[in-house]
């Protein structure tokens, strides 16, 4: 089993600061909808605070990087520059919804 380090140092309500062997990120929200910002994308995290139960999806660079593995590379090719963010309309949908909890945690 190998040693693990985190530490989340809490900014003002609602945001976080985390740190780890890995690096840093960014946390904003509370119970019920949380969006973690990193190095390897954002997480958006949806629950029912208490049950157990929740959806979480990463958004950003793991599917770039998943493309151009997809996509096999020879001498004579160039590999393809994408100038989109890369949520598409799910990624989208979710994350305005995560707004919106994070909203209504916050203000409330």
């Amino acid at each position: 089993m190998g040693f693990r380090f985190r530490k989340s140092i809490k900014i003002m309500p609602g945001v976080r600061v985390n740190v780890s062997k890995s690096g840093f990120s960014t946390s904003v929200g509370g119970r019920g909808a949380t969006m973690n910002v990193s190095k390897r994308g954002v997480r958006t995290t949806v629950g029912i605070p208490g049950s157990g139960l929740s959806y979480s999806t990463l958004h950003g660079k793991p599917k770039a990087r998943a493309k151009k593995a997809a996509m096999p590379q020879t001498a004579y090719s160039s590999p393809v520059q994408s100038s989109g963010s890369g949520l598409g309309v799910t990624g989208v949908m979710v994350t305005a919804f995560v707004i919106l909890i994070l909203a209504a945690v916050l203000f409330s």
